[in-house]
C-alpha cells in the first residue's frame, strides 16, 4: 500500500482535473490520489469517476453539496487516517501548484517536518501571472495573519502542503470549522502552537489558465475576523509552547 495520499478537492474543475491528475501521477507514481468532489454541476464528478477507472491509484469521494474547501480537506484527512497513510498532500485542482515539487516536499516530511508548506514568500518562491494588486492582497493577508497570530510562518495562507498523518491525528479535526484561506491559516497555526517542526519549501505559484477562481469577498472577511479573534484570544489565554519553524534551501 502507498504511504502517501494526495487530496484534490474539486468544484467545477472539469477543464483542469485530468491534466493535474496526470501530472501528479507522473511526479509521484507511488502515491495514491483522492479526488473529493462537491457535487459539481459541470460534470467534474463524472470525470473523476472516469479517471479512477483509468488510474489504479485514483479514488473519488462524492459529497452531496458544495460545502467548502475546509470540509473537503477534512473528509480527505479522515480518509487518510482511517486507511493508515503516513503522509497527506493538499494540492489545488487548477494547476497552480506544480506536482514536480512533491518529491522534495515529501522528503522534508520524511526528514522530520510535521508540516511542509509550498511557500511563495520565502527566498526562491514566486508568483507568476498575478496582477500586482492581487499579489499585494496576498502579501498583506500573510503579514496581518503573522502579526496577529505571532507566527513565524512566511506563507501561512498557502494551500500546497504535506502533513504527517500522525500530526493530523492529534489536531482534533472535529473542532476545525474554518473554510477557504482561513482553513489553511488555522491548520498551520495549530501545528505551530503545538511546537511542530514546519518546513517552507519555495515554489512558483502559477495562475490558473482555465476555469474560475473560488475566491470571493466572504472568504476574505471570514479570514480577517477569525484571525483577529484568534490573535486576541491567544494573547489573553494561557502561554503556549514556543513555536518552531524551519525552511529548506
Amino acid at each position: 500500500m502507498a504511504d502517501t495520499l494526495v487530496i484534490v478537492p474539486t468544484y467545477n474543475e472539469a477543464e483542469t482535473l485530468e491534466a493535474i491528475v496526470k501530472r501528479i501521477t507522473a511526479a509521484v507514481p507511488e502515491a495514491d490520489v483522492l479526488i473529493v468532489d462537491d457535487d459539481s454541476p459541470d460534470g467534474t464528478g463524472m470525470l473523476a469517476d472516469r479517471l479512477a477507472g483509468l488510474y489504479r491509484q485514483v479514488g473519488v469521494v462524492h459529497r452531496g453539496e458544495k460545502d467548502g474547501l475546509g470540509r473537503a480537506y477534512l473528509a480527505g484527512f479522515e480518509h487518510a487516517i482511517r486507511r493508515g497513510y503516513d503522509y497527506v498532500v493538499e494540492i489545488d485542482a487548477d494547476g497552480s501548484h506544480d506536482p514536480a515539487e512533491l518529491p522534495t516536499m515529501l522528503a522534508l516530511a520524511r526528514e522530520g517536518a510535521g508540516l511542509v508548506i509550498g511557500s511563495r514568500w520565502v527566498p526562491g518562491g514566486a508568483i507568476r501571472d498575478w496582477p500586482r494588486t492581487r499579489q499585494a492582497i496576498s502579501r498583506t493577508g500573510n503579514w496581518y495573519a503573522r502579526l496577529a497570530l505571532r507566527s513565524n510562518i512566511r506563507d501561512i495562507t498557502a494551500g500546497y502542503r504535506v502533513y504527517r498523518t500522525s500530526l493530523l491525528s492529534t489536531m482534533h479535526l472535529e473542532t476545525v470549522s474554518s473554510q477557504g484561506y482561513c482553513f489553511q491559516v488555522e491548520m498551520a497555526w495549530r501545528a505551530e502552537r503545538a511546537g511542530e517542526v514546519i518546513a517552507e519549501h519555495p515554489i512558483e505559484f502559477v495562475e490558473r489558465i482555465a476555469g474560475s477562481s473560488k475566491m470571493h469577498s466572504g472568504i476574505v472577511i471570514e479570514a480577517l475576523l477569525r484571525v483577529t479573534w484568534w490573535g486576541i484570544a491567544d494573547r489573553i489565554g494561557p502561554r503556549r509552547r514556543r513555536r518552531v519553524s524551519l525552511r529548506s534551501d
